[in-house]
């Protein structure tokens, strides 16, 4: 009889370790899940942070730029200099001569 109880005991103890080592399966692929899904996020604002600060480069050179445009047009003869090489006006007595490329 005591082969018997052995037996069980025996099965009893392979079904905890059965159930035991499915839980930590469990566990463990639950973990793997939440830590990848931490990662891709943490991926996904790395990218979007990096594509921020190009973008932030050219806006900062476009408004260097545009700062510059500025400064110029508050200055009357470069506006009247500009006006007459972009929409050909003349002063009193000067003529416009468009020469080809």
């Amino acid at each position: 009889m005591s082969t018997i109880y052995v037996h069980k005991k025996s099965k009893k103890q392979t079904l905890r370790f059965l159930v035991f080592g499915i839980a930590c399966l469990f566990v463990i692929g639950a973990v793997l899940t939440s830590i990848t899904k931490v990662w891709v996020n943490i991926y996904a604002k790395y990218k979007e942070k990096s594509d921020l600060e190009k973008e932030f480069l050219s806006l900062k050179e476009e408004e260097e730029k545009l700062t510059v445009d500025v400064e110029r047009l508050q200055n009357p003869e470069y506006i009247a200099r500009h006006l007459r090489e972009k929409y050909f006006y003349t002063k009193e007595g000067e003529y416009v001569i468009i020469l080809p490329d």
